[in-house]
């Protein structure tokens, strides 16, 4: 009996693969025929001839530092915001608040990058501000959301003493809860930097400056060339920016 309904389910899969194609009208021999692999070829090999002249250099400079900028602003933009919202979602500020704060961050956090970018484009024009404000909000719903865990993991211990003892609630939590969730602060931030990195070469596609706005122009004219070295640069920054975080993150947390 168990075998007969394996073999159904397989056989269900197999039809709804077919079911797919047919519904689709996907035509693979086309795909793969003479014609269409010596086009793609053609398009594969204009990608391996980049365009390494002085002037589009430039250009590519100028983008790779309106990306890293684009990041680094919208995720300090972030870790401010989140720190804000985590403390009353973390129960800190009463129940109210600490709902109001959970549903906030959650549809922060569920409407991706790419939507909030075209809604900043329509609300703030083309450009890297509505890069900044697209990744600042996403980010923030990521970052409020790990930042209020930590504060619900961190003992309330020195905390309570400081209060005890005549502290203000602020410079409790600054002396008391602080210190311990610093590293972990610290590391979620720096990784959200560096998807943002990610993510800051995509918005550029629908408007919102950098790289990716390089790219997909680039695309969208054919110009395989320079579509080749604003990959590449991609890549580059990227690579730059992993390695630097790795080796920040591995001495703030050894220290």
């Amino acid at each position: 009996m168990k075998r007969l309904i394996n073999y159904s389910l397989l056989l269900g899969l197999l039809l709804a693969v077919v079911s797919s194609f047919a519904y689709l009208q996907l035509d693979l021999a086309s795909l793969f025929s003479s014609q269409s692999l010596a086009q793609m070829g053609r398009y594969a090999g204009n990608f391996l001839q980049p365009d390494f002249s002085t002037d589009y250099l430039q250009r590519i400079g100028q983008g790779a530092l309106e990306t890293l900028a684009m990041s680094a602003l919208g995720t300090l933009l972030a870790v401010i915001l989140g720190l804000l919202l985590a403390l009353p979602a973390a129960g800190r500020l009463g129940k109210l608040a600490q709902a109001v704060s959970r549903l906030l961050l959650n549809a922060l956090r569920a409407v991706p990058e790419l939507v909030w970018a075209a809604l900043m484009v329509l609300a703030a024009g083309l450009g890297p501000n509505a890069g900044t404000l697209a990744l600042a909000l996403h980010t923030t719903g990521v970052l409020g959301r790990l930042f209020a865990e930590a504060l619900e993991n961190c003992p309330p211990e020195p905390t309570e003493a400081l209060r005890l003892s005549g502290s203000s609630a602020f410079s409790a939590f600054c002396y008391g809860t602080l210190p311990g969730i610093l590293p972990q602060l610290l590391a979620y931030s720096l990784y959200r930097w560096e998807n943002n990195i990610r993510m800051a070469s995509v918005l550029g596609f629908v408007g919102a400056g950098g790289l990716g706005q390089m790219l997909y122009v680039s695309l969208s004219l054919f110009q395989e060339a320079q579509a080749a070295t604003v990959i590449i640069a991609m890549l580059l920054l990227v690579l730059l920016v992993d390695v630097s975080s790795n080796s920040l993150r591995q001495r703030w947390l050894e220290a």
